[in-house]
């Protein structure tokens, strides 16, 4: 997009500011110390339709700022002369934490490069890189920026099963990070919970990356002993071992010019880490039973669940190891930390399973809506996938419910008075009294908006008129008595 340009002002050599002629512009802010690449970027983005305002150095940067300039993005040069760079971009950060940020430099170095992710960049631009280069970065951080409308939700194919589905600001700063880690072929180590979409992530690094016309290897570390899980990787030669009655490639063979994913690293045996390490190393190994060394080429991304520091402090894994898969970290949050998506989610999945089952969407109530936003959802992205699913095909929100309730530890108690049977009298009678808090919580809930009419109120739960008044009896849920009255007349039904 092009428009007319008028330069307001050019106070000394170090600014510049170009404003162009459309009122609805983006602000970008320009901090280059040289001035050539100054006004490379700047004619660039203001050919854009951006609003620029370039500076050599932080002075004027925070000069212009005082003076009310209101970046919506901003490109920072982290090979500052005066000054460390990356303070510089940690300086910009701290005043304006929630401005997407492009790191800049002049030279290609790959430890800026990591300091500048860790620090906050969304993006990284390393030489040379030309107009197009910095136009989709560009394009990439300004879905960051909260001055502008963002699509709700953005699904990207990965496989013919596989999507990656971003829809708050967390994962899409997740997701601009690994583009920027794939422009590397530096190790990957993600961290999260089970099931917050660790192995998705890693499929999208290799789709990004320079290694994606390769194959994606898959092995997960805790599925076999540690003796099966080398031969697994390694490869073996026809009898090396028992059993071994033909030579076989191991998993960084197939992954060669790829990328292998080594799920649950953090469950590999203490004796097998030194071997991986080698391999990390220079890329070279021989396989079980093998004279000849083979030589690959190979993007390694490591995923686990666990705690991997007091792993570490515990002796069950290998300082050197975790120091040479990480050279990016990703940490996924868990669901329950960003409950945003969850309705959001809740339609994609309900649109995909009805696709895939041919039929209608289920409609979800705004209770069981709420109890899903409510709900910690331990497994997090999968268990959700999983219940779902099951409402598409069952169609019964009663039975949801419930099962919200099962899964419940601990559902918030209908009156603060509400006692729960101690674990001393049995678990099953635990569960039980679990369940009856929270199933007369609902119920009263519903009672209470629909005015205690209790007809209503048995078909907003999909239950009969009898089972109502059965655990509304249970339950010891009574109507209130109308106010000023000594006959309280019969409660509407």
């Amino acid at each position: 997009m092009t428009t007319s340009l008028q330069t307001l002002s050019r106070p000394d050599s170090n600014t510049i500011r170009i404003f162009p002629s459309t009122r609805e512009s983006v602000c970008a802010l320009i901090l280059e110390q040289e001035r050539d690449v100054l006004d490379h970027v700047s004619s660039v983005l203001a050919g854009e339709a951006c609003c620029v305002a370039g500076y050599t150095n932080t002075s004027d940067a925070w000069r212009g700022l005082q003076e009310g300039f209101l970046p919506d993005i901003a490109l920072i040069d982290v090979s500052l002369r005066n000054g460390d760079g990356a303070s510089a971009l940690a300086w910009f950060l701290g005043l304006s934490p929630t401005v997407p940020t492009i790191a800049l430099s002049c030279s290609f170095d790959p430890s800026w490069m990591i300091k500048a992710i860790k620090t906050g960049a969304l993006d990284v631009l390393v030489p040379p890189f030309d107009r197009q280069d910095l136009r989709s970065s560009f394009a990439r951080c300004m879905d960051f920026s909260p001055t502008i409308k963002r699509k709700e939700i953005c699904e990207i194919p990965l496989t013919a099963n596989t999507s990656f589905v971003i829809c708050s600001d967390k994962m899409r700063t997740i997701a601009s990070r690994c583009e920027v880690m794939a422009t590397s072929d530096m190790p990957v180590l993600i961290l999260g919970e089970s099931g917050t979409g660790k192995e998705i992530v890693a499929h999208y690094i290799h789709k990004m990356s320079a290694y994606s016309k390769g194959p994606l290897v898959k092995v997960n570390c805790a599925a076999m002993p540690s003796d099966l899980l080398e031969s697994e990787l390694l490869g073996y030669e026809q009898g090396a071992f028992t059993g071994a009655l033909k030579s076989k490639p191991g998993k960084f063979e197939l992954s060669d010019h790829g990328t292998i994913f080594l799920d649950e690293i953090g469950e590999m045996s203490p004796a097998l880490q030194p071997k991986l390490l080698q391999v990390l190393q220079d890329g070279t190994f021989s396989r079980l039973g093998g004279r000849t060394t083979i030589k690959v080429d190979v993007r390694v991304v490591a995923a686990t669940n666990i705690d991997i520091k007091t792993a570490m402090a515990e002796k069950r894994f290998r300082e050197d190891l975790y120091y040479r898969i990480n050279g990016f970290s990703i940490q996924l949050p868990p669901l329950r930390n960003r409950r945003e998506e969850i309705p959001v989610l809740i339609r994609y999945f309900m649109q995909k399973f009805a696709e895939k089952y041919a039929r209608r969407p289920v409609n979800m109530s705004k209770e069981l809506l709420a109890a899903c936003m409510q709900y910690d959802w331990p497994g997090n992205l999968r268990e959700l996938d999983n219940f779902v699913k099951r409402f598409q095909v069952l169609g019964d929100e009663r039975v949801m419910m419930e099962e919200l309730m099962r899964s419940c530890p601990v559902p918030l108690p209908l009156t603060p008075d509400t006692e729960i049977t101690t674990p001393d009298e049995g678990l099953k009678k635990l569960l039980s009294n679990v369940k009856g808090v929270a199933e007369a919580k609902v119920i009263a809930a519903v009672l209470q908006r629909n005015d205690w009419r209790r007809k209503r109120t048995a078909a907003e739960l999909k239950i009969s008129y009898k089972a109502l008044l059965y655990k509304m009896r249970q339950h010891g849920i009574l109507a209130p008595a109308p106010a000023a009255a000594i006959h309280a007349s019969p409660s509407p039904v």
